[in-house]
């Protein structure tokens, strides 16, 4: 493969592009400004689609984009245009966001020239590499999601210039709350430069998630004023407390949108071969964005690992979580698990051992795979989200379910034999309701968004404990904070790797809006100075429980059957009695009650279950040696007294999670 872009040496720099249906290409070179075109100069046929050109006399800091000729037929998937500058593919830095013009998708010879609307790829030499180091995350650990932007915007002890961008995670404040929350390692929503959809500036609205990138490589220079050295200088700094960073990464569409929008890269170098189209010529929207990148396409899938290998060697992440994973696995428009770039992605040495997440799901033909991927690749596991919400909510029969998904939801993830689970557990994401909104909201509140409540999910499994949205209501405050103690218990008493969206840890909302992806205001802004500090405090408890005890942390599935020397199970289902659950007690369709009690060599940890609405007597068994007590201190637990034949008694407040743990006396 030509090594493509712009490679700097100490007597120019020569520029590659690929395109395997152009006439001619072009490398326009600017100003140090990147305002005005300087020089035009066309790249050279090198055969097999590549074009190259050497210039002598530049160096680092050249602004530049590529042009192209060819046939202009849209409706063959053809869009050449040279009067469209456009971002080199491999572009690792642009000199400034990206804004949306109409120009950009006028048609050729309607929009004259867009130079002056496009940020310009900088030719730079990269930082120094540091070492490839191993990931610190493993499977078990706590992701925590974060929007760069929206995570420190407000919060008072980060300086000002720094609000809003990647280098605030490394400020100490910042550090001490991650490491407070027992956080494994971050999980950061897009950092790439994105474009806003066409239809957000008339609305006054920005997108303020990402995940509609332009190329794959330039960091968005509103969250990295630094550049990669900053994205370098943050890893590094998360890495130094124990903490590893896992970049969200968006390959399967772009901000070219459908043929109505711009012309910003790709569309203009290759529409056929960049994306993937329909026999008669139209784009395929597996992605519901207007365009799916054709990873099955070999320029694209090396593309893809060269993005990755790039934030691994120059900026030593843990790993990498794929928006919409089945585009990637897509060949010939059908998933296989077992695709070139799937394949290629485990078994390349920079990458095999970095972390691997898939989001499982996008909109095309057989699009949903949750379960399907292979390892190492960890998945997003909505089935978990649901059944976790249908519990608390009060649906009848969940028991069963429940159980499923505390253990690491064998169902879906012991299709092949495997021993553990590849679960990540969540209950709230940046796309849905917050944890908050989950018990104020039975219905989305969108308005915002300007598409009159059409966007976003419909079916929340969400509630609002008797009125929607705020209130002053005492009775219906509690009952709030109670069902957010318990979605948070049981996400931190669950097997296989756990996720925690920012703010969820403190009672964030976005007021009942499920699809807040362009409030970049207020509404996704993290109100550090409101925070309910008790539900972070129990959050914190929660956490620090899960890294005392190996067995909530493990990702084995739970059998039932004796580990290491103890004897005891790895796990009982009780009811709260003290009893073995029996399968009329498992078909019990109005049973809201469980405890999970899991075994180790130095005791055993009981989480009890209180779905009901009225408070429960809990009864654990006892064991010579040992004895019950409570594993978080917290007010909706009461130590009873003993009763004969066992340990001890608990008192459950209904609706709400809360753990004992057996300890040797």
């Amino acid at each position: 493969m030509n090594n493509l872009g712009a490679a700097i040496t100490s007597e120019g720099i020569r520029f590659a592009a690929w395109s395997s249906s152009a006439r001619r290409l072009w490398v326009s070179i600017f100003d140090e400004t990147g305002d005005h075109e300087i020089e035009r100069l066309e790249l050279q046929p090198e055969g097999e689609g590549f074009y190259a050109l050497f210039v002598a006399g530049l160096a680092a800091g050249t602004r530049y984009g590529f042009r192209a000729d060819g046939d202009y037929a849209p409706e063959r998937g053809l869009w050449f245009d040279p009067d469209k500058l456009l971002t080199d593919p491999y572009a690792a830095e642009i000199d400034r966001p990206y804004a949306y013009h109409w120009r950009l998708a006028a048609r050729r010879n309607e929009g004259a020239d867009t130079a002056s609307l496009m940020p310009k790829t900088v030719a730079k030499a990269l930082p120094a590499a540091p070492p490839i180091l191993p990931p610190l995350f493993r499977p078990g650990g706590l992701i925590y999601e974060l929007n760069v932007r929206a995570f420190t915007k407000l919060h008072p002890d980060v300086p000002q210039e720094q609000r809003g961008t990647i280098a605030a995670l490394a400020h100490p404040a910042i550090i001490e709350h991650l490491q407070r929350l027992g956080v494994s390692a971050v999980e950061l929503m897009p950092v790439t430069a994105s474009i806003d959809e066409r239809h957000l500036p008339p609305l006054g609205l920005s997108n303020a998630w990402g995940y509609n990138p332009v190329t794959f490589m330039a960091l968005d220079p509103r969250l990295a004023p630094g550049g990669l050295t900053e994205l370098q200088d943050t890893v590094a700094a998360l890495r130094r407390v124990g903490i590893g960073t896992i970049l969200d990464l968006v390959f399967n569409h772009t901000g070219e949108s459908d043929r109505l929008g711009p012309t910003l890269s790709l569309r203009g170098l290759d529409n056929q071969a960049y994306y993937r189209h329909r026999p008669d010529g139209g784009l395929v929207n597996d992605t519901g964005t207007g365009n799916t990148i054709a990873c099955d396409h070999p320029v694209v899938r090396e593309m893809v690992l060269d993005t990755l290998r790039h934030f691994v060697r120059r900026a030593g992440v843990d790993g990498f979580r794929f928006d919409l994973a089945p585009v990637l696995g897509r060949v010939d428009g059908l998933f296989d698990p077992e695709a070139p770039l799937l394949r290629a992605i485990a078994d390349d040495p920079v990458l095999c051992d970095r972390v691997l997440i898939a989001e499982p799901w996008d909109i095309g033909a057989n699009g949903y795979q949750l379960g399907n991927f292979r390892p190492p690749f960890l998945e997003w596991n909505d089935r978990y989200r649901d059944d976790v919400r249908r519990f608390w909510r009060g649906d009848a029969g969940m028991v069963g379910t429940l159980a499923t998904r505390l253990a690491g939801s064998s169902d879906v993830f012991d299709r092949a034999g495997e021993p553990a689970s590849r679960s990540v557990n969540f209950i709230a994401a940046h796309d849905g309701m917050t944890l908050a909104d989950i018990v104020a909201y039975e219905r989305k509140h969108n308005a915002d968004n300007g598409e009159q409540n059409r966007d976003g999910h419909n079916d929340n499994l969400s509630w609002n404990n008797g009125v929607e949205g705020d209130t002053n209501e005492a009775a219906i405050i509690k009952a709030r904070f109670d069902d957010q103690r318990a979605l948070l218990a049981t996400l931190f008493a669950s097997r296989g790797t756990i996720m925690l969206t920012a703010g969820d840890e403190f009672g964030r909302t976005q007021q009942g809006n499920n699809n807040a992806y362009a409030q970049d205001n207020a509404i996704t802004w993290l109100d550090w100075t409101g925070r309910d500090q008790a539900l972070e405090r129990y959050a914190s408890a929660l956490a620090a429980l899960r890294q005392a005890v190996p067995a909530l942390s493990d990702t084995r599935f739970l059998a039932g059957e004796p580990v290491e020397a103890s004897g005891v199970p790895d796990v009982a289902w009780l009811t709260e009695t003290g009893e073995p659950l029996a399968e009329t007690d498992w078909n019990d369709s109005s049973r809201h009650r469980l405890v999970m009690l899991l075994g180790g060599e130095d005791g055993r940890l009981a989480v009890m279950i209180n779905g009901d609405r009225r408070q429960c007597g809990f009864t654990l068994p006892a064991r010579d040696g040992f004895q019950w007590r409570p594993a978080i201190e917290t007010q909706a637990i009461d130590l009873l007294r003993p009763l004969p034949g066992r340990s001890v008694n608990f008192m459950i407040e209904g609706r709400t999670g809360n753990g004992g743990a057996g300890k040797g006396s």
